[in-house]
């Protein structure tokens, strides 16, 4: 089980309770939600995708509306492993 790092006053609505869950994989160490960004496009409902890989895992974009997270997910996983998992939370 996995620990949710919550140093950020904000985050995009409905992120945290989504990652609250995802950290309770035990393949999870740490999920860390970061910057806040304006992205050009549109995403009706909250969508996580994995973007690149890090030393210690993978970092992640959040996406609702036009706003952007990223967020840095610590794991022993492979990218399609993690990728199945952060799909069955994006489909509720």
């Amino acid at each position: 089980m996995g620990r949710l790092v919550l140093n950020h006053s904000t985050n995009i609505e409905g992120l945290i309770p989504i990652l609250q869950k995802l950290a309770l994989d035990i393949n999870i160490k740490t999920i860390t939600p970061a910057a806040i960004s304006r992205s050009r496009g549109r995403s009706s409902k909250l969508i996580i995708r994995l973007s690149v890989k890090t030393i210690n895992g993978y970092k992640a974009i959040a996406r609702k509306g036009k706003t952007a997270q990223e967020v840095f997910i610590s794991t022993d996983l492979s990218k399609d492993e993690l990728k199945q998992l952060i799909d069955t939370y994006n489909r509720n």
